[in-house]
């Protein structure tokens, strides 16, 4: 079997990617409540327009729909390594990304009659960002995507490297169950798609990004980004070629960082292409309260993979390749997946 071959077994798992602006701060928050839980933050209830209708906006984000969501309370940030050391410390959880990869398990996400790899691409790893040195085009994912025995959350590039002295960066390489097992020990859960966008707006109108209809209004960058030439050029405008620390980037108007750019962050809405079109057919034009995504996920261009929402893109995302950088953008990956731009934050119910 070829490694190309294996890698694409592997990346199956992986989704396709294919001032007049305000400078806002936590201090213009409008929804921060004293009673918040320790590091978050109100987000008061309302409605708004879920999806988009833009040309920028991929099909999954058509068409846009009147949604309404209550209150609740979100993280300010996204979790960090630190905060996840201590539940991995107080638990001995193990990630996915930890463990060997099961066979029996990832055969049912792939075509009948796959061959099995070799047992070497079966032992704990994941996957990192290491563009190849000629890039022919940018539809062969596998060129700048690879298998990396050894990383995970303590090492986001490979097994040379580290996550020491990057405590207030964003955890990565952690699959929904894992996100899922940390927010159940903190007392909390995954937000809904529709929670997640909504609060990503920070109760701003439908501007392309959650600031407004600038990418860098000013000149100032507001998130971390790809810069450069995607893949291989990076020019690191905004300071950082990979994660960056959590409060780096200004808040948005409800407190809330990082919302767009530097790692995605799972949902727990199951993946379906055509969500926004199902909401919007059964709330009869009315507005669609709370939202919670569909009961099993659908992709029709890998349909015997089980995938999840993600939102806000990472310090991956180019305007050459997939500005997912904007609230309405939405993507799918295997929920059994990691990547090294891929992290989490959760939400509580208001009582």
């Amino acid at each position: 079997m070829t490694v190309k071959t294996i890698l694409l077994i592997i990346l199956v798992l992986l989704f396709s990617c294919k001032k007049n602006e305000k400078n806002f701060s936590a201090n213009d928050s409008k929804n921060t409540n004293s009673n918040a839980p320790k590091g978050m933050v109100l987000i008061k209830g309302g409605e708004f327009d879920m999806g988009s209708n833009a040309a920028k906006a991929s099909k999954t984000e058509y068409p846009a729909y009147k949604a309404f969501v209550k209150s609740f309370y979100m993280d300010e940030t996204e979790v960090t390594n630190d905060e996840f050391a201590q539940f991995v410390s107080e638990t001995g959880y193990m990630t996915v990304a930890e463990k060997p990869v099961n066979w029996e398990e990832l055969k049912k996400q792939l075509p009948p009659g796959t061959p099995k790899p070799d047992n070497e691409m079966l032992k704990p790893g994941s996957l990192i960002f290491e563009p190849a040195k000629e890039i022919e085009n940018l539809y062969d994912i596998t060129q700048w995507w690879t298998w990396s025995l050894g990383a995970d959350w303590k090492h986001p590039h490979g097994p040379q490297s580290s996550s020491e002295g990057k405590g207030n960066h964003p955890v990565v390489h952690v699959s929904y169950e894992d996100a899922e097992a940390y927010a159940k020990w903190a007392g909390k859960r995954l937000p809904t798609e529709a929670e997640w966008e909504y609060a990503s707006k920070g109760g701003e109108s439908n501007g392309s990004y959650a600031w407004g209809d600038q990418l860098v209004p000013n000149g100032e960058y507001l998130a971390n980004f790809f810069q450069g030439t995607f893949p291989r050029d990076n020019t690191k405008l905004d300071g950082f070629a990979t994660t960056a620390p959590v409060k780096t980037f200004p808040a948005n108007k409800y407190g809330l960082y990082d919302m767009i750019g530097n790692v995605w962050e799972w949902t727990s809405d199951w993946f379906r292409y055509d969500t926004h079109a199902r909401n919007k057919l059964k709330s009869n034009q009315a507005t669609c309260k709370n939202p919670q995504g569909p009961s099993q996920s659908y992709d029709p261009n890998e349909p015997l993979v089980s995938k999840r929402v993600i939102k806000g893109g990472s310090f991956l995302c180019s305007e050459q390749y997939c500005s997912n950088y904007r609230p309405s953008a939405r993507m799918a990956t295997a929920f059994d997946s990691g990547q090294e731009h891929l992290g989490f934050r959760c939400v509580k119910d208001v009582n």
